[in-house]
């Protein structure tokens, strides 16, 4: 009968549709870590093993971003979206059936395999229906603030899902959610793909994966293996051999999984870099938090969640200001407001003990999510800036995998620095500190990074890599210079 290419559909709407996937995937991130107490208790699981419920999930998405761009560019971004709702509700129904932790985790990846086809896509769909600058930019920041309400609704529900009912219950949210997103899609959402189809890269795709995992593996089981282990000490050989590889072997393909070129890009290079940075301090910072306000203060899971609540309310109202400040001034204002507060609060956090008060652990939270609302649309808006158009999925893809690298080294580093002199009890605040001081220092490169990557020089390099890959134009539509009426 009907379908959505026969009929007109008003772009709020698919933004509507789109931002659905970014409330699951979001959700389930604060959700999970606030439900990481009662899993660790029911499922007998270490700090390492609570690492890598989180990680796992992001690793797989992180690695497997990138092609999903790709694929979606190829085979419609419509059918690509619609799969990966489909493994993500299906892993969500294996997680809340898992009886021992290593299930958990495997389960969990495949969640993970679902979500990678989801944001990347999502924001591949939205970047092809909002091609003018301000309503892109607009767009961006209604997208960051669907960002802060799943982050906002996720400790809430999971805390009152996981201290009623049991954790369980945190995945099966997930099936309402991702059904209903499964039928608006099919009904309104027109398919799309690239005018010219990249070919698949399997050894590129393999070498990411290979060099993202033996290093998380590497990070996370250190402590526990020694770092002086053969194993260890090959993990990341491997590691730094796959990197170097995939340096070496991508330039010579026609097409790349991963074009390094745009790299050549000051504002893009930045972008990856701030967007790393920014995800790694907030999925460590959210990941010790939690389990600070759990295991060190006694607080329920619910009341976890509550006392997390201004963090996750500031990023939602912060991320549409930023939106409009990006479309009007440029990314230059919210990156280096983002940057102070970000190294702002985890300064204050560094000084944290079993005794800390809670006002101010809160303002600690207000000011952090201040920063974290800040930077999102900058980081979207420089980083596709930076592609041709008609690799809208692979410049999503790239942007949403910087992101998902960083909070998996986020969670990676920051469990293994914080657990590696402590247990989860009393001593475990002051165990933080070292993480605490590495996320300031984090907050300082995104105020540098801010500022160099709006000069001028900066913005020279975006034209010559456009005239290298042969573009008169890389989404003039979308630069990052402020707009003038």
């Amino acid at each position: 009968m009907s379908s959505a290419s026969q009929r007109s559909v008003h772009p709020d709407l698919i933004l509507g549709i789109c931002c659905l996937s970014l409330l699951l995937v979001g959700m389930d991130v604060t959700i999970v870590n606030v439900a990481l107490s009662d899993i660790q208790k029911d499922l007998h699981a270490t700090l390492s093993q609570l690492q890598w419920v989180v990680d796992a999930y992001t690793l797989v998405v992180a690695s497997f971003l990138i092609l999903a761009g790709s694929m979606a560019d190829r085979f419609g971004r419509r059918r690509v979206f619609q799969l990966g709702l489909s493994l993500f509700i299906f892993g969500s129904v294996l997680c809340s059936l898992a009886h021992s932790i290593g299930g958990l985790v495997a389960f969990r990846v495949v969640q993970a395999l679902g979500a990678s086809m989801l944001n990347p896509v999502a924001l591949s769909i939205i970047a092809n229906t909002f091609q003018e600058r301000r309503a892109r930019a607009r767009a961006l920041g209604i997208w960051g603030a669907v960002a802060g309400l799943s982050f906002a609704l996720g400790p809430l529900v999971g805390g009152a899902l996981t201290q009623s009912v049991g954790w369980r219950s945190i995945f099966w949210i997930n099936l309402p959610i991702g059904i209903a997103a499964l039928g608006l899609t099919a009904y309104f959402v027109q398919e799309s793909k690239a005018e010219r189809a990249r070919p698949v890269d399997p050894v590129g795709q393999g070498l990411v994966l290979l060099t993202l995992m033996s290093l998380t593996y590497a990070v996370i089981e250190g402590p526990h293996l020694n770092w002086n282990s053969g194993v260890i000490r090959g993990l990341f050989l491997v590691a730094a051999g796959a990197l170097i590889a995939l340096l070496v072997y991508e330039p010579r393909r026609t097409d790349p999984l991963l074009d390094l070129r745009f790299f050549r890009s000051v504002p893009f290079s930045s972008a990856t870099v701030i967007a790393a940075c920014a995800f790694a301090t907030f999925a460590g910072f959210l990941f010790l938090n939690t389990l600070y306000l759990q295991q060190v203060r006694g607080l329920s899971a619910f009341h976890a969640g509550l006392c997390t609540l201004p963090l996750a309310l500031m990023t939602m109202v912060c991320a549409p200001i930023s939106g409009k400040l990006v479309g009007t001034y440029g990314t230059r204002p919210p990156l280096l407001l983002a940057g102070v507060t970000l190294c702002l609060s985890t300064l204050l956090l560094t000084r944290l003990t079993a005794e800390t008060s809670f006002p101010m652990l809160l303002t600690i939270y207000f000011i952090f999510g201040i920063g974290f609302g800040l930077v999102n649309a900058p980081i979207s808006n420089t980083a596709v800036s930076g592609m041709p158009q008609a690799q809208a999925g692979v410049a999503a893809a790239i942007a949403s995998t910087s992101r998902q690298v960083g909070a998996a080294l986020g969670v990676a580093v920051s469990g293994t620095l914080a657990g590696a002199g402590s247990t989860l009890g009393p001593k475990f605040a002051l165990a933080t500190h070292p993480v605490w001081w590495i996320m300031a220092a984090s907050g300082a490169l995104i105020f540098l990074l801010g500022w160099i990557s709006n000069t001028r020089w900066a913005q020279d390099s975006t034209k010559k890599v456009a005239d290298l890959l042969g573009e008169t134009k890389i989404n003039k539509t979308m630069t990052t210079e402020p707009a003038h009426s």
